[in-house]
């Protein structure tokens, strides 16, 4: 793979451009009034519901109808909501700027596990914190996994993105801040790299907007 021209990058968004932190949201569900909710609901089970929510499978009014069967007193949509998108932090304008930079370079292109409550959110806050109403101002394409159907760390969805793309796999990079998510990718023939807790994406380009980093 060493020495073959990058051509397209596919980027992760949450971690990867939009700051998060889980913890955030565990918190705010306690804050609400969750019930050990890690004890009452198996892993399994867990891991199927987020996952179908993730994939699209089940609407946000019924993510929420579920989890509000873990809460001590009745909680209302807006404070689920709320609590859900806690995990969301900011977005720095210096990514923002790096994106655009890079599109002068690169095809760009934008490959996230979310849900359609969060992407209504990070949406809104593009759109009040830096004017942009919609992805299609950053990259060539956005995959969400919740209109595809498909998520990471499958080989499925990144066979999905290189053949909906036209990507030639090996002149492919593909960014995320999980090591199974990388690993995913790189099964599917592309190269890929693991942003590593602290490490900003934009440090890995110089001025000229060349990947830094020998894959």
């Amino acid at each position: 793979m060493e020495g073959t021209l990058i051509r397209n990058i596919i980027f992760d968004f949450g971690g990867v451009i939009c700051n998060i932190d889980i913890s955030r949201t565990e918190k705010a569900f306690v804050a609400l009034g969750i019930r050990q909710f890690d004890k009452e609901y198996s892993v399994t089970e867990r891991d199927n519901f987020f996952g179908s929510f993730e994939t699209g499978k089940i609407t946000p009014q019924q993510f929420r109808d579920t989890m509000a069967r873990y809460f001590d007193r009745p909680v209302t949509g807006n404070e689920i909501d709320v609590a859900w998108n806690a995990l969301l932090q900011d977005i720095p304008a210096s990514r923002i700027s790096l994106l655009r930079n890079l599109t002068n370079h690169y095809r760009l292109f934008l490959l996230s596990n979310t849900n359609e409550i969060h992407y209504t959110q990070y949406l809104k806050d593009l759109q009040i914190v830096h004017g942009i109403t919609g992805f299609e101002e950053l990259f060539k394409k956005a995959y969400f996994s919740h209109q595809i159907g498909l998520r990471k760390p499958f080989r499925e969805v990144f066979d999905f993105v290189a053949t909906d793309a036209g990507l030639t796999r090996n002149e492919t990079l593909f960014i995320d801040d999980s090591i199974e998510h990388v690993k995913g990718a790189l099964k599917a023939g592309m190269k890929a790299y693991h942003l590593k807790p602290g490490e900003d994406v934009a440090s890995l380009f110089n001025a000229e907007m060349q990947f830094l980093p020998v894959l």
